[in-house]
């Protein structure tokens, strides 16, 4: 936290120590002021509005309760199922209105950071620990800065499908006709769109050459095996959905919580692993700006970063924690291997957007369905 700070203190000339210490006592006095100024004034308010945050989403229940327990704010949750493009629309939407349909605060794929910033949907700031958030997952000038991380996998109800797919091709196999789903609309939700890409990715193209995930899915909807429902852990889990991908952090936190019944499979595919990295921001419009500012400050210290880490989700402060031994044993040993992410790929800004508006465009056309919650 303040790294450089900390080291300029450290590192002072002998005869500039008590000087030195001065000046750190001085900021760390100073910050702390500051951050119990924005609670008194995040508690005046009294609420954060909250949207498309499901409690089963990397950990985002426990993150929730331990915010509002901490600092006595009650947190408003807006459409939990909600995806990126539906976040963006309810604060368009919300633009001249106070009251609880407004979202304080967001949380969306990384192409609709930069998207927001340019409709002027979102506002700045930069939390405490800004610092330690890698620079190529923020906006330089504090508009939205990534929060977590995960790779694409399937998620197999075992009790139904006995051989689950390793790979993409799988998918394409009779076995599994009328048995995959999308884990989102493809035209608005950021998880169904780098689906989309990492299909791409596996048959040998591009992630942004999603005509070639597009033509997939359209074999796919042929043959008989994509099931036009949006995939939910409940779908799965009955089997009306037995198939489906999923951020890992989601798919995994999902098999702990089935505990068996029924037996949860979460495979990383051979070929085609995208990695996907989450934004948050705060609505520009936001009826409780001291309360969403508070919450990013929540988000993004230690206590907050663990948390996320709990459900599986790598944090954007992953390596400063791993730097600072800040990692409790018992969470690190439940993590998946790190083998498991050696062929990831992160798609740049420019790629995830170029894709997004081939899939936007084309989907309707190409694969001529349409997917319903």
């Amino acid at each position: 936290m303040h790294t450089a700070r900390v080291k300029a203190c450290v590192l002072g000339l002998a005869g500039a120590l008590f000087l030195g210490a001065a000046f750190c006592g001085t900021f760390a006095a100073s910050k702390s002021k500051s951050l119990n100024a924005l609670i008194a004034a995040a508690k005046k308010e009294g609420q954060l509005t909250v949207i498309a945050l499901p409690h089963d989403w990397v950990n985002y229940g426990e993150m929730i309760q331990t915010f509002s327990k901490k600092y006595g704010i009650r947190v408003n949750e807006l459409n939990p199922d909600g995806s990126s493009g539906e976040e963006l629309e309810a604060i368009r939407a919300n633009k001249n209105n106070k009251g609880p349909q407004a979202p304080d605060v967001i949380d969306v794929g990384l192409a609709f950071g930069p998207q927001a910033k340019q409709e002027k949907l979102i506002q700045p700031y930069k939390v405490s620990t800004w610092n330690t958030i890698p620079a190529n997952v923020k906006d330089p000038e504090g508009y939205w800065y990534g929060d977590y991380y995960g790779v694409l996998a399937f998620e197999v109800n075992k009790s139904i499908v006995k051989n689950p797919p390793a790979d993409w091709a799988d998918l394409l196999k009779p076995e599994y006709k009328g048995k995959f789903a999308l884990s989102g609309d493809p035209r608005t939700a950021n998880q169904a769109i780098m689906t989309i890409g990492a299909a791409s990715i596996s048959f040998g193209k591009k992630y942004e050459n999603a005509a070639a995930g597009l033509e997939f899915f359209n074999k796919l909807n042929k043959a008989g095996n994509f099931v036009p429902v949006i995939a939910v852990p409940g779908t799965v889990a009955s089997g009306e959905t037995p198939i489906t991908v999923r951020w890992d952090y989601n798919a995994l936190a999902n098999r702990d919580k089935s505990a068996g019944n029924p037996e949860i499979a979460v495979i990383i595919p051979r070929t085609g692993v995208v990695a996907g990295v989450y934004v948050q921001a705060i609505s520009a419009y936001a009826p409780h700006p001291n309360a969403a500012k508070l919450w990013m400050e929540f988000l993004y210290s230690d206590e907050g970063q663990l948390i996320w880490l709990k459900g599986y989700g790598h944090p954007a402060r992953y390596q400063d924690l791993v730097r600072r031994k800040a990692i409790p044993a018992a969470i690190a040993a439940k993590l998946p291997p790190a083998q498991a992410y050696e062929k990831a790929v992160f798609p740049t800004l420019e790629e995830q957007e170029a894709a997004k508006k081939i899939i936007a465009a084309d989907w309707d056309k190409v694969v001529q369905v349409d997917v319903t919650k």
